[in-house]
């Protein structure tokens, strides 16, 4: 039976949300929740976690490029302790870079025709698809 997860992007305004499965180790951009400096939306993760039934979280752990922890860390870290109430793994990844790819893979969707407007919230979106992805892949 594959296994699904749920990956989240953390932000101090928005977290990506994005939902994967082990068997095509592909995963979708669901979408953001709000995110008011650690105020996040719960009640749109439970609506998440319902609708998806992951297996496990998966989240992005922010880390300088030496792989030094961020000033994001802590705030991360309270994050994943909130996501215990759904009683399920949670499990990091590696984000480095994850903005990044994702705003130049939007780039290029776009300057391909296949997307229109790019927002914020696609790129937290498509971050989350790539902390998803590299977790399926076994990146740590």
């Amino acid at each position: 039976m594959p296994d699904t997860i749920l990956a989240f992007d953390y932000g101090q305004r928005r977290i990506g949300v994005a939902v994967g499965q082990d068997i095509t180790g592909s995963a979708s951009p669901v979408g953001v929740v709000a995110n008011d400096h650690g105020k996040v939306d719960f009640a749109e993760i439970d609506r998440h976690v319902r609708e998806w039934q992951p297996d496990r979280l998966v989240v992005g752990l922010p880390l300088m490029p030496d792989g030094t922890d961020s000033e994001m860390l802590k705030p991360v870290q309270a994050f994943i302790e909130a996501l215990g109430r759904y009683g399920l793994p949670v499990l990091t990844t590696d984000e480095r870079y994850t903005s990044t790819e994702a705003q130049r893979l939007l780039k290029q969707a776009r300057s391909e025709g296949r997307r229109g407007r790019i927002d914020k919230a696609s790129v937290d979106a498509a971050a989350a698809v790539l902390i998803a992805e590299r977790h399926l892949a076994g990146g740590s």
